[in-house]
């Protein structure tokens, strides 16, 4: 299991170099660039491996910010949203390395997501948000488009993954960081009188996701 991380960090550094490159050209087609991405993801089992491959560091960056959030949210809602995201997440890193587990048993490879880098929302500073203020107002512009990335990526293994238990837990990340967002964005609005500039929701018809309709 100790593989997941390193497929990770080679399959987010050439993904990297992807979205640079996807982004240079943005002035001349940048559309074709995207949906290029997506068509490269794999399907089936190594679809499967690889949607553990980047769900697993992704949802332990989350905790990693929910955790900071327990310690310095300002308000009752951060503080609950930051336990929540931290029991849902740190158990579904445990089913998803589980099946990982059951898959390179059987032999299956690890293929390509096909989600851009820059879609995956990992931007965020863990170390920076533990200086920051108003602390509640920051978590959010940084979790907010965290759990878009995490949407993005779900979608494509409900599109093109195959396993039962990931399609499942897919189901559910869709499911439960799309209410938190707006959860998220109704609370920032009310305190801070807008909602996050990432934006809401991300709709299943973006660059990236695939043509799934089911979430």
């Amino acid at each position: 299991m100790q593989q997941i991380q390193r497929m990770s960090s080679r399959r987010l550094a050439a993904l990297v170099s992807a979205a640079l490159l996807a982004l240079g050209l943005a002035g001349c087609g940048g559309g074709a660039n995207t949906d290029t991405a997506a068509s490269s993801a794999s399907t089936g089992p190594e679809l499967d491996r690889a949607f553990v491959a980047e769900m697993v560091p992704h949802h332990e960056s989350a905790i990693a910010m929910a955790e900071v959030a327990k310690q310095s949210g300002e308000s009752d809602f951060v503080n609950s949203l930051a336990g929540d995201i931290i029991e849902s997440q740190s158990a579904e890193v445990k089913t998803l390395k589980a099946v990982d587990g059951q898959l390179e048993a059987d032999g299956v490879q690890p293929g390509e997501l096909g989600v851009p880098a820059h879609m995956m929302g990992m931007d965020s500073d863990v170390a920076s948000l533990r200086s920051a203020d108003p602390f509640d107002e920051v978590f959010i512009d940084m979790m907010v488009p965290h759990h878009q990335g995490a949407i993005v990526m779900a979608r494509v293994e409900l599109e093109r993954g195959e396993d039962p238990r990931l399609l499942e837990l897919a189901e559910a990340i869709v499911d439960a960081q799309s209410r938190e967002i707006d959860a998220m964005n109704s609370f920032r609005e009310a305190e801070f009188g807008a909602p996050s500039p990432a934006g809401g929701v991300p709709p299943a018809d973006d660059p990236g996701m695939g043509d799934h309709q089911g979430t």
